[in-house]
């Protein structure tokens, strides 16, 4: 059986194009003394983009399969995550509900009205909110009340979990792209993530391991802190060797988090994070999400500066898209900015 065999299994909706583009950043090269590459998941192409596109191919290859017409999710208020499924939903003709979590505190009138909130309702989505910052289980659950008002409306509701307790299909997508990553570049010494449900992080670290590569993988803490985010990506690497019927244990070897780069917490724009997203727009030209691609970017950054990444190394950073997200923090954004955009 090949690694992609062990995919094949698996119900799946293509929504991707094609694989995702790497490119050589080569000023941030020059600058970081590093030989630094980019996955583009970014352009994965459908609703803005971003890296839940792939986790949602098997999800809604899952919902498709299962005869649903209703996809149910739970994310922040401005989560990549549920305008993707609501996107999704749309090309495969089915409705959406979206749950948003109030995760972020002290965040203005753009935050609940523009970015991702405003694209999910141009798609037609119903809306939902859920009180609470860290309850995933009662988050799923208020999803399972939901579905069932549907069902007896007649409706077949399909719920994709945030919770543990459930297999990591959406994990999938990113041992797809592990698979990927290896065969467009087979020699790079590190590769660094965002680490937040873990399943793109557990997805990349296993894809790759499966393609034989060597790489260390460091996963940039983007909710909580290392040692809940070590116990949570043990569970969900677990899960998704059960899911694969492959061993553990080597991939439970291979976990790496950093969180320095977390602080003040989940979706808040903290120093090290603002520079970072201004580093690379202004060096690159390239815009990173405050709540995921920035932070990644911030941990690579403190990766180079203690020496974990080496001088002449060649490292890809995962870019997860989330741009829309930026016009929900416009506020924050521009706080330290003169009229001119200067510093």
């Amino acid at each position: 059986m090949t690694q992609d065999d062990i995919l094949a299994r698996f119900p799946r909706a293509i929504l991707m194009s094609g694989p995702t583009p790497v490119e050589r950043l080569d000023r941030m090269s020059k600058e970081l003394g590093i030989d630094l590459w980019l996955k583009r998941d970014d352009l994965t192409g459908l609703g803005f983009g971003g890296n839940k596109t792939r986790q949602l191919e098997f999800y809604i290859g899952d919902a498709v399969q299962k005869g649903a017409d209703t996809i149910l999710i739970t994310g922040a208020v401005q989560s990549n995550y549920v305008r993707s499924a609501a996107a999704a939903a749309a090309r495969l003709g089915m409705q959406s509900v979206l749950q948003l979590e109030e995760r972020v505190p002290d965040m203005g009138p753009d935050y609940y009205t523009s970015g991702n909130v405003l694209l999910a309702k141009l798609l037609g989505a119903e809306h939902m909110s859920y009180p609470e910052r860290e309850d995933e289980s009662g988050a799923d659950a208020a999803l399972h009340a939901r579905a069932e008002e549907l069902k007896v409306q007649g409706r077949k509701p399909y719920v994709i979990h945030l919770g543990l307790h459930h297999p990591p299909l959406g994990a999938l997508g990113y041992v797809s792209a592990g698979l990927e990553l290896q065969r467009q570049m087979p020699d790079f010494d590190a590769v660094v993530v965002p680490s937040g449900s873990g399943a793109t992080h557990a997805g990349l670290l296993t894809g790759l391991a499966l393609e034989g590569g060597a790489s260390s993988v460091f996963g940039v803490c983007v909710r909580r802190d290392s040692n809940k985010q070590i116990a949570r990506m043990r569970i969900v690497l677990q899960k998704l060797a059960d899911l694969l019927n492959i061993e553990a244990a080597p991939l439970l070897d291979k976990i790496r988090v950093l969180d320095e780069a977390l602080p003040p917490g989940y979706g808040q724009l903290g120093a090290n994070t603002h520079s970072a997203l201004k580093k690379m727009v202004r060096t690159e030209g390239v815009f990173l999400d405050p709540v995921y691609s920035a932070k990644t970017f911030a941990g690579l950054l403190h990766l180079v500066a203690v020496g974990e990444i080496d001088q002449g190394q060649k490292v890809v950073m995962l870019h997860t898209g989330g741009l829309p997200a930026l016009f929900g923090y416009q506020n924050e954004l521009i706080s330290d900015l003169p009229s001119g955009m200067e510093d």
